[in-house]
């Protein structure tokens, strides 16, 4: 039951990678990630770019008849190749490009990713940790993609840095399939403050 203060998830972000060198697993489920969003009406957000990962997702979701939204910093159009066939904002920087894509989505989704694709996760597992918002944070933990991080936080929680509480702040599954499950369950709540 829908009430003021929630309603389904319409709108998911998703980090990953931007590399073409990506094995092809990885392009392959996110290939799968885009196509399944489009096909559960969900808008897909994501980084911009038409290369790797994100590509991927893109392009299938896009494919399928999806919604796609796309937000790309300027200094990045040629580096990350723009994909221009869906709706795309060009922005100043990383920190626009970042926040332009938290307002935009009700839930994060990570793939597969590089120093980019953590330090977005890590960001919003942070605000998430600071009650900054209550938005559903799902890592595809694909072939074990993500155990060592997962081994990091835990480490930090063993070590008293981090309250073992944080160990529930986000779900890891096994494949896109897993993450359409989590998000079909979870529901859209309005950000608890205004200020990040």
């Amino acid at each position: 039951m829908t009430d003021a203060t929630s309603a389904a998830i319409r709108s998911v972000c998703l980090f990953c990678g931007s590399s073409d060198a990506a094995r092809p697993e990885y392009l392959e489920a996110a290939r799968a990630f885009g196509q399944a969003l489009a096909e559960a009406g969900l808008r897909l957000v994501y980084g911009g770019g038409g290369v790797g990962l994100m590509g991927a997702a893109a392009r299938a979701a896009h494919g399928a008849g999806g919604e796609v939204l796309g937000v790309m910093p300027q200094f990045l159009r040629s580096r990350e190749r723009l994909f221009d066939e869906v709706e795309t904002r060009v922005v100043t920087s990383m920190h626009e490009r970042k926040q332009m894509m938290y307002d935009e989505c009700d839930a994060f989704v990570v793939l597969p990713g590089g120093v980019g694709t953590l330090e977005e996760a890590i960001e919003v597992l942070s605000w998430k940790r600071l009650d900054l918002h209550p938005k559903p944070v799902i890592f595809i933990n694909l072939d074990g993609f993500w155990e060592n991080f997962y081994a990091l936080m835990r480490h930090s929680v063993e070590e008293g840095m981090t309250p073992a509480a944080f160990l529930e702040a986000y779900d890891s599954v096994d494949d896109v399939a897993g993450a359409l499950a989590v998000l079909s369950g979870a529901r859209a709540v309005p950000n608890r403050y205004d200020q990040r």
